[in-house]
């Protein structure tokens, strides 16, 4: 597996799938606790179709190095930009679930859209979730206290708790529990540091300015039963400030969704790219 070097010397696993040898690339953006293997319904779909697909693992996760600093939003941004710049990609269409969007939102107020197409913002975790004087529908700092509290203290059980709303199987969602295992252990193989420090960059971090400068075409998908991101909090707002975005809601998909709206999520994302 290919690796790049970050700004820090951090090493950064990623893969590359351009069957034609000359496909328009997207670049996969995980999730927190997640890495590159998250794309599975994603990536074969779109490189079948011509595209390039490329996907890394951010730093802790997965097969990239796990160093003891970096696990901030502004970092893992300039991360991503590693990663364009070292394959030199230009028109790309950025695609991030999760943390991943956030990831994508910040690069583009660091880095600018010069390298960028299009945008496709997945269950995201942007504009700004903490509670603030100017956001007071946002969460208490006791809310993610609470949450590190409980990830220091027994995470595999936090996870699991997790697992079943995460894909929102109480509203139909047909999911297996051996994609459900698959899924726990996934999360868990990221490092308890970087899960831990991303999750207080993530909380803290403040995304709206920099949506409203998005210039290029973005599409935001959303579920309406998502937990991890509530969407009255999260996509729905995240719609309003992003000028001419296309916004899809799905009233049964949580934050999973990625897998049990893949269908609906890859002909949204290739609507998006033939755009």
């Amino acid at each position: 597996m290919p690796h790049f070097t970050a700004a820090d010397g951090t090493r950064l696993a990623y893969e590359d799938y351009d069957p034609t040898g000359s496909g328009e690339p997207i670049v996969f953006d995980a999730s927190w606790v997640l890495d590159a293997d998250m794309w599975e319904y994603q990536i074969p779909f779109f490189a079948e179709r011509g595209y390039r697909c490329i996907a890394f693992d951010r730093r802790g996760h997965g097969r990239s190095d796990r160093p003891s600093t970096g696990y901030d939003v502004d970092t893992t941004a300039d991360d991503l930009a590693a990663l364009l710049e070292h394959l030199d990609l230009t028109g790309v269409t950025l695609v991030g679930h999760s943390f991943g969007g956030a990831e994508v939102v910040r690069y583009l107020a660091r880095h600018g859209e010069d390298r960028v197409a299009r945008v496709g913002l997945v269950a995201a975790v942007v504009p700004i979730l903490v509670q603030t004087e100017d956001n007071p529908e946002g969460l208490p700092e006791a809310v993610l206290e609470a949450t590190i509290a409980q990830l220091r203290t027994d995470r595999p059980r936090w996870f699991a708790r997790q697992a079943q709303v995460w894909y929102a199987t109480h509203l139909g969602n047909d999911v297996s529990e051996a994609l459900i295992d698959w899924t726990l252990r996934k999360c868990l193989s990221a490092s308890p540091w970087a899960a831990t420090q991303l999750m207080r960059s993530m909380f803290h971090a403040d995304h709206r300015a920099a949506l409203r400068a998005i210039t290029v075409p973005t599409l935001v998908v959303h579920g309406a039963a998502d937990t991890s991101a509530p969407v009255e909090l999260t996509g729905r707002r995240t719609a309003q400030l992003v000028p001419g975005c296309r916004y899809v809601e799905y009233p049964t998909a949580g934050h999973g969704l990625f897998v049990t709206h893949a269908e609906g999520l890859n002909a949204e994302l290739l609507e998006l790219l033939k755009s």
